[in-house]
């Protein structure tokens, strides 16, 4: 079999006996072009686009190259609804939803606006200039809202991306475009903050878990963030594994949304019988293993298939290092205890992140197949290798005499849930 690694394929061999499974979404069949996907969820919200008029300020948010959406697909579609509105090219603003994220290149700029590149104004969000921030409001949980000031002034906000599962939000899309998407780092920061259970030592709320809405802090407190600016509508994607736009969910923020999550929901989890003394697991290929932190999605999600002391091969390229200059450093603590303990005391949403990585360290044996020096890895309590031949080796020996493997070729797409 075939996995993908940045932009290359590596290559397995498991003898029969040793496969417990390969574990993949379920095939989607789908007739209609992804260009008449797009133009049938807008022409599903036509009361949501009528809204909107002539002489209107038009800003729509979009994700960073970090996560694939089909943006160069449907943006254009959605700028000729706007254009149809009598909204003209010169009242709309591209932003670009950063979060705490690298600035995109011109070439990264292409890529996302596709067609549109040099006819729409686009800028990229910045968390940490005040000028370009504007507050908005307190939520319930006392968080401080502030918001990329374009957004907040604009006659009406368009959010735009994908739906996918998200590992402690819940789900990706929606209210996210806002709330960590164009918030300022201080918001980044508390939106994230939720997902730890109040009092030190208690750990990360039950809740805040890949693919749950209900209950879960973090998606309550992204909610309430959004809220604030109320949105005039979305349009979210759902794309195959091999990145191909199946299904898209246009109008209300909030209801359109939900009706993509349940779609994403009941498509891409993957009933377990039982769990494997081995996971194999692939990020997707690029950009789902440009760097550590996105790569960690896919490790989130084959986790839930591996026994406890058993073996994670994870194959992500990350060549784009950690993702945040400030991600690696947080592995000076060795401890969970001291860790969570430093992540109270000065939290930082990659510090979230590192945080989870240790937890699955702890748990279980982590080789990982990456670009990273073997010191960097060992730094993160994992064990490197330079190719899944030797990983392979590596993990024979870390495992009982009979082993089974489950094999994720898109470990990104894909949530494993055992059956009980």
């Amino acid at each position: 079999m075939e996995l993908k690694y940045g932009s290359s394929l590596l290559t397995i061999d498991l003898p029969p006996e040793r496969l417990a499974g390969v574990i993949l979404p379920p095939p989607i069949f789908v007739n209609n072009s992804p260009e008449d996907i797009i133009k049938a969820a807008l022409a599903s919200c036509a009361d949501n686009l009528s809204a909107l008029k002539p002489g209107d300020r038009v800003v729509i948010v979009t994700s960073d190259i970090t996560r694939y959406t089909g943006s160069e697909i449907y943006l254009p579609i959605l700028l000729d609804s706007l254009n149809q509105q009598g909204i003209s090219d010169g009242d709309i603003e591209i932003i670009i939803a950063l979060g705490i994220h690298r600035k995109q290149s011109e070439h990264e700029h292409k890529k996302i606006l596709g067609s549109l590149y040099g006819r729409i104004k686009v800028s990229d969000h910045e968390c940490d200039d005040p000028d370009a921030l504007r507050f908005v409001g307190v939520t319930s949980g006392g968080i401080e809202v502030v918001i990329n000031r374009k957004a907040v002034e604009a006659d009406h906000l368009i959010l735009t991306g994908t739906i996918g599962f998200h590992y402690f939000a819940g789900f990706g899309g929606g209210r996210k475009s806002v709330l960590p998407g164009i918030a300022s780092r201080k918001s980044c920061m508390a939106s994230h903050f939720v997902v730890l259970n109040p009092g030190g030592g208690s750990g990360k709320n039950p809740l805040a878990v890949t693919g749950n809405l209900e209950g879960n802090p973090v998606h309550a407190a992204m909610l309430e963030g959004c809220a604030f600016l109320n949105p005039s509508l979305i349009l979210n994607t759902v794309l195959s594994a091999d990145k191909r736009i199946i299904a898209a969910f246009a109008g209300n923020w909030m209801t359109a949304h939900k009706e993509g999550c349940r779609f994403y929901s009941k498509n891409f989890s993957y009933p377990l019988q039982e769990k494997a003394d081995l996971v194999i697991a692939s990020c997707g290929g690029f950009p789902k293993d440009i760097n550590l932190i996105q790569a960690h999605k896919s490790m989130e999600y084959a986790a839930q298939s591996i026994k406890d002391g058993g073996v994670m091969i994870l194959l992500a390229e990350c060549r784009d290092g950690f993702g945040n200059s400030t991600f690696f450093n947080w592995f000076r603590h060795k401890s969970l205890e001291l860790f969570e303990a430093a992540l109270r005391s000065g939290y930082e949403i990659n510090g979230q992140t590192a945080y989870s990585l240790l937890q699955k360290t702890k748990r279980f044996k982590v080789i990982l197949v990456s670009l990273f020096p073997p010191e960097q890895v060992e730094e993160m309590g994992m064990i490197p290798s330079e190719s899944l031949e030797d990983a392979m080796t590596l993990a024979t020996e870390l495992l009982p005499e009979y082993w089974r493997c489950y094999l994720m070729p898109e470990a990104g797409s894909v949530l494993p849930v055992p059956i009980a």
